[in-house]
């Protein structure tokens, strides 16, 4: 199921990783996962040539209410998850109030942005539990993608971080995690959306539209 939902120019570089992504699939069979499994790939969609900006996250978010495939994205109506909130506390500081209308930062999705988290999956109202298994994975998929396209690369906290070294060929901003455990220690006040757009200019690249 997972290989299949990627797009085919994914399966076409990630094709060595069909087996594994079975067996990843195998090893959370009848577990009570989030983001459910039609979502799990969502941010594989679209395809590699698409994405001039990747931004990394942590893992889903453990409420199955939230969790919906893409890092940091909510497609829920309730209370946006902490992290969400100061995401979007940031982009009205830097850009700003106009900039948040209704909070739907997967709409970043269709202007270029990739939304990829270190884990694709954790159980459900606990985080960081599928760490090892998606590590590799992701990984080959970051390399790919920089070595694909100009791209600029946002990295959120020590996860995230951990993923420099296969960014060499891209721009890489880093910050603390957007969570409440760090946000102010430097994630406040980074203003990651106007740098990235800039880095795009400096390329030759459109900026993105922020508004969300």
């Amino acid at each position: 199921m997972f290989f299949e939902q990627m797009h085919p120019s994914w399966q076409s570089q990630l094709v060595a990783f069909r087996q594994q992504l079975s067996e990843i699939e195998s090893e959370i069979a009848g577990l009570d996962i989030v983001p459910e499994k039609s979502k799990v790939m969502r941010a594989f969609e679209k395809p590699i040539d698409h994405y001039r900006v990747l931004i990394v996250g942590q893992d889903p978010y453990p409420n199955p209410d939230h969790a919906c495939g893409l890092a940091f994205a909510v497609e829920s109506e309730g209370v946006r998850p902490p992290s969400l909130e100061n995401i979007l506390k940031e982009l009205r500081s830097d850009l700003g109030r106009g900039s948040v209308r209704n909070g739907n930062v997967a709409i970043w999705a269709d202007s270029g942005v990739m939304l990829l988290n270190r884990s694709l999956t954790t159980i459900s109202g606990i985080s960081n539990q599928h760490s090892k298994l998606w590590a590799e994975f992701t990984l080959s998929v970051v390399r790919i993608l920089s070595e694909s396209q100009p791209l600029v690369a946002v990295l959120w906290g020590r996860q995230a971080q951990q993923l420099a070294p296969v960014l060499s060929s891209s721009v890489v901003l880093s910050s603390p995690h957007p969570s409440p455990l760090s946000s102010y220690r430097g994630f406040f006040g980074s203003r990651p959306f106007s740098k990235v757009n800039a880095e795009l200019i400096r390329l030759g690249e459109q900026p993105i539209d922020w508004t969300c």
